[in-house]
């Protein structure tokens, strides 16, 4: 008797166990065949459409200018290409064999990192030292950001010309006022010189883009809370002090990208050495850019050229990917992942 009602009962469960779920999908459909959903999906679609609409004169730009470029260069670059003619001396990987075993190009490539290396070394500490004193208040404040920034906004060819002009020797005003003191500049001139060309094309492009630097890091001094400042003189910390514990942590973002910017504009560096050297004396400042370009230009090697820019391109692409993975990522994940993982480092 006990074993048939404990049968019943299970049956009756499960009777209705399965009407509770046949119920449930039978009001899920429901709710899935509201017309509030319907008409949900043809907003969906038509908000989609808007932002294709708005976004796709910037993606025909990127197409035509970016990527049918790239690719024009791939498929130039496996072939043996004066500039005239159709291509038809295919020759495969061959050119990028010939620009990899290249002793100019190698070297161009180590001059870039020579110039990004320089670069962040020398315009970090300055620029952040002059933006340091000019956020704070004077009266020429306004007047010492315009002379700073100045030079930034200069085109590349007037400041290449301008200093090509100052550093002739012997005539030149750098070689003039520095024999006023008695010393004489190289027999050769600064940019003639393959022991000192690099470092001067160097020392002009610090003086170019230092303004850029000194604009970014006042615009993320701004963003500093003046309470940090004042609480932390209260608590008696000194001068290097706040800046080494508030101002410079919170600057952080601002530095990276700045780091970044610089990086990209130096691999990519050509019209200020073109100006200034041409490359030389003896190859010492050619960059990839410059070596492309005269490959192509001067020597009608555009299948080299092609193959020289592609690898360029993969070179920047590269570090582009490995900083924003090891550097820039850390400013785009949530206050309170930074701080967990704070944390499990300590």
């Amino acid at each position: 008797m006990t074993q048939e009602v404990t049968y019943v009962t299970g049956s009756v469960a499960g009777t209705s166990t399965s009407q509770a779920d046949t119920a449930r999908r039978e009001v899920g459909v429901a709710e899935t065949e509201t017309p509030q959903r319907r008409r949900a999906k043809p907003a969906d679609r038509r908000k989609t459409l808007e932002i294709l609409f708005f976004i796709s004169p910037a993606l025909i730009l990127i197409a035509v200018f970016m990527l049918l470029p790239i690719i024009q260069a791939v498929r130039y670059s496996v072939y043996n290409w004066k500039g005239f003619g159709p291509l038809v001396d295919f020759v495969g990987l061959k050119n990028y064999a010939r620009v990899l075993q290249n002793e100019v190009f190698t070297d161009a490539m180590i001059h870039n990192l020579i110039i990004i290396g320089g670069s962040i070394a020398l315009q970090l500490p300055i620029g952040l030292g002059i933006a340091l004193l000019l956020n704070r208040k004077m009266k020429v404040q306004s007047l010492l950001r315009t002379i700073i920034f100045v030079p930034y906004v200069l085109s590349e060819v007037i400041a290449g010309v301008i200093w090509f002009q100052l550093l002739q020797p012997q005539y030149g005003v750098i070689d003039t006022i520095m024999s006023k003191f008695g010393i004489q500049g190289p027999a050769q001139g600064w940019l003639g010189t393959p022991e000192l060309a690099l470092w001067t094309v160097l020392a002009v492009l610090t003086w170019k883009y230092l303004g850029l630097a000194v604009i970014l890091f006042l615009a993320g001094l701004q963003g500093v809370p003046s309470e940090l400042y004042e609480a932390a003189e209260i608590d008696g910390a000194s001068w290097w002090q706040i800046q080494r514990k508030i101002t410079i942590p919170l600057l952080g973002p601002t530095l990276r990208t700045w780091g970044f910017l610089s990086m990209i504009g130096s691999l990519q560096l050509f019209d200020m050495v073109w100006i200034l050297t041409g490359g030389g004396p003896a190859n010492s400042t050619t960059t990839m850019a410059s070596f492309l370009v005269s490959e192509g230009t001067k020597r009608q090697n555009f299948g080299v050229a092609a193959a020289a820019s592609v690898i360029l391109f993969i070179v920047a692409l590269i570090l582009a990917v490995s900083y924003q993975q090891f550097v820039l990522k850390r400013d785009a994940q949530p206050a309170d992942e930074r701080i967990k993982a704070k944390k499990v480092k300590a």
